[in-house]
């Protein structure tokens, strides 16, 4: 019986483990390296007015296969992208008194062979807005993608927004939280076919997360790759780590040592929805493999 006992125990060690590493322990952060990464307001700028040459001059850059990073990285390393949309001054109709326009997050990542960790930290900025979701205080979410997400300028040229700008192939001026929206229940979404976003979100009230996609619309649940997110606030400084196996199902982009997938990441603070959050630029996470965020054993 003994003799038993101890193997239904070590079965059920290996089951659990099988499933997605659920038992495994996050990884000491203290002797994981950071990256500050500036995340700023960003207005109403969907990926139309990205890509329109006349209103954002990068639309050139971006037709030559630059990243936003390209012409933006400086400025969001220095907070100063943000200032003019939070203001209202530069393509904001609605402003909100108090926001902060620009923070820095710092962004760590490991992994154990079978689960990614993705930790983000900051001190929380001032507020002071309209509670817009009065049950969450703070969201934050991350967004995975295979290359090929593509957007069209205004001249016909096809650009993979996947790769160079991040979440901002799923942002378009008629979602529902746009100036010029009519339906209010349009989400997120992508254009490409077949092509999709991996989002992952964690949220205050229930500090717990959500595993879904930004396909044709966006879902925030069905995914199977996300184990565990768990956040906390002390003294003003937030935490917030995401668990997740790097193979999940559908809607899950698959991770493996070596590859390297496209990556962003936004928070809303002060209770916002919607656009009113805090964006990163787009970047690029590795897994055991360089990359500007890199996730090594």
């Amino acid at each position: 019986m003994h003799k038993q006992l101890i193997t239904a125990s070590a079965l059920s060690l290996v089951m659990a483990f099988a499933a997605g590493g659920a038992l495994a322990a996050a990884p000491d952060w203290g002797k994981v390296p950071a990256k500050k990464v500036g995340v700023f307001y960003p207005g109403a700028s969907p990926v139309e007015w990205i890509m329109n040459g006349i209103e954002h001059s990068g639309a050139k850059g971006l037709r030559k296969g630059e990243a936003c990073s390209g012409c933006h990285q400086e400025e969001t390393d220095n907070l100063a992208l943000g200032p003019k949309m939070v203001s209202g001054e530069k393509i904001e109709p609605k402003p909100i008194k108090g926001k902060a326009p620009a923070f820095h997050v710092n962004v760590q990542a490991a992994n154990d062979g079978a689960n990614l960790y993705l930790r983000f930290s900051w001190k929380q900025p001032p507020g002071g807005g309209p509670k817009m979701d009065a049950d969450n205080q703070v969201k934050v979410a991350f967004m995975l993608a295979e290359d090929g997400i593509m957007a069209q300028d205004a001249k016909g040229k096809e650009v993979d927004m996947s790769k160079a700008g991040g979440c901002w192939a799923t942002c378009h001026e008629d979602s529902r939280t746009m100036p010029n929206a009519k339906d209010d229940k349009k989400t997120k979404y992508v254009k490409t076919a077949g092509k999709f976003y991996d989002l992952v979100q964690w949220q205050s009230k229930s500090n717990k997360g959500t595993d879904g996609m930004v396909s044709d619309k966006r879902v925030m649940d069905g995914g199977k790759a996300l184990v565990e997110a768990k956040g906390e606030n002390k003294g003003g400084e937030w935490s917030v780590v995401f668990t997740r196996k790097l193979t999940g199902g559908d809607g899950d982009v698959a991770l493996a040592s070596g590859k390297v997938v496209n990556f962003g990441f936004a928070i809303h603070d002060d209770h916002t929805i919607g656009r009113f959050h805090h964006v990163s630029l787009g970047y690029t996470l590795g897994i055991d493999a360089k990359a500007d965020i890199s996730a090594n054993k």
